[in-house]
């Protein structure tokens, strides 16, 4: 029995150093190969507590990229500095897709699945050609969201499309086809069409002759719209997300649901969210060229947009070009999809309440409530160390005040002797 305990162990423990050694080692000298092949590397400081919590993630992104010809890696920054400053990194852990002179920096969750699926995308021409009628299917099913050029691969809106591919190669999909491999899936209003896939409904970009004519409004145009429509109907919404969803400058319609660490919400939160999820698929001709529908598994960052704590579950609207706020004055559990269809409308017509905005003033608010919220949370967290780190400063403090005080009065009682003499004198 002992014997096969300890047979188990030594293959658990090989097994283990099979998984960590998928990851590459990285020093100076990687500034004179990285420009040979496909690299996904981890710019990292051993003191560093983001990083020490990515480091056993990043060992199963490099597991399984192992067959790809994708190379993972990482690098010690604190050891070789020279590779920091060589590739510009400010902050710990950054993480780098390298291929040949481009260089992209992820910035999306730090989550297996993302990551991976990110480094795959990567790896590939940034538009690929689908020769077989049997692909567009095959696309259907494998993206939420893709791009799509269909008709002859020259002239200024082919350039264009190509140079978009490229600069949000990162973020989504794109692919070209002749109108053969499309006939049975799609209908392209014009020869040659640009046009985004996404909730089994196709999407095009609006061309007119004028516009083919004057090349920078073609590349200012279709590049607003690629960076507007390269969101899902209903993606989910957080922090790394949320300034991209920002510059698509429609009012972003938040559903605020609390996640546990499961991943898992109560079945209020999870009806509410399929209510709003239907609104939008049932009139996204209507709401999506207006609005950006989403929803947070967390009630902190709603909490920072609105400035107050907010129920769950709960709906806010942000207007991503001013940084107004809207909410509904109902309880939001209670609102059926015909009050919130309304209230939409309200916002969009400008009649409904807003809240919030970017001045000075509010931000300074905003400020003092991100800090409140802190302490408060650090607090509820652990007393003892919040006491700690504050009481013994602000303890310091005031005996340093206390001393000065004290100096000042004992000065004054020690010169009143010497005054009274002389007037006695």
């Amino acid at each position: 029995m002992n014997f096969l305990l300890g047979l188990c162990f030594v293959f658990l423990t090989a097994l283990s150093a099979v998984f960590s050694s998928r990851v590459l080692e990285l020093s100076d000298k990687f500034i004179d190969i990285s420009n040979d092949g496909l690299w996904f590397v981890k710019f990292y400081a051993p003191w560093c507590a983001h990083c020490r919590r990515l480091e056993p993630v990043w060992a199963h992104v490099a597991q399984s990229l192992y067959n790809s010809p994708i190379k993972v890696a990482k690098v010690d920054c604190t050891r070789f500095s020279s590779v920091a400053t060589h590739f510009k990194i400010r902050a710990y852990p950054t993480i780098l897709f390298i291929k040949g002179t481009y260089q992209h920096e992820y910035t999306g969750e730090r989550v297996k699945e993302d990551m991976v699926n990110y480094a795959l995308r990567m790896s590939q021409s940034a538009v690929q050609k689908v020769t077989h009628a049997d692909s567009i299917g095959y696309l259907k099913e494998a993206h939420s969201v893709f791009f799509g050029y269909v008709g002859k691969q020259h002239g200024p809106l082919w350039e264009i499309f190509t140079l978009h591919a490229e600069k949000y190669q990162p973020h989504t999909w794109f692919y070209a086809m002749s109108h053969d491999v499309i006939k049975n899936d799609l209908t392209p209003p014009n020869e040659t069409s640009v046009f985004v896939y996404k909730e089994d409904e196709a999407f095009y970009f609006d061309v007119s002759p004028d516009l083919l004519q004057d090349k920078e409004a073609l590349n200012v145009t279709l590049d607003k719209w690629i960076n507007t429509e390269r969101f899902g109907f209903f993606p989910k919404i957080t922090r790394s997300n949320i300034n991209e969803l920002m510059d698509t400058e429609k009012y972003i319609v938040i559903v605020v649901v609390s996640e546990n660490k499961l991943s898992e919400i109560t079945q209020t939160e999870r009806d509410f969210k399929d209510m709003v999820e239907g609104i939008i698929k049932k009139q996204k001709r209507d709401l999506h060229p207006r609005f950006q529908f989403g929803w947070m598994g967390s009630p902190e960052l709603a909490n920072s947009i609105a400035m107050s704590e907010l129920t769950v579950p709960h709906l806010l609207v942000l207007n991503s070009t001013t940084s107004h706020h809207h909410m509904p004055d109902d309880d939001p559990v209670l609102m059926t999809p015909e009050a919130i269809s309304m209230f939409l409308e309200q916002i969009h017509n400008q009649q409904a309440p807003a809240y919030g905005g970017n001045n000075w003033l509010v931000r300074l608010y905003r400020g003092f409530f991100e800090t409140r919220t802190t302490l408060t949370n650090m607090w509820r967290g652990n007393p003892v160390l919040t006491a700690l780190v504050f009481g013994l400063p602000l303890g310091f403090l005031s005996l340093i005040c206390y001393s000065v005080c004290c100096a000042d009065i004992l000065d004054a009682d020690e010169e009143e002797p010497a005054e009274t003499h002389e007037k006695k004198d």
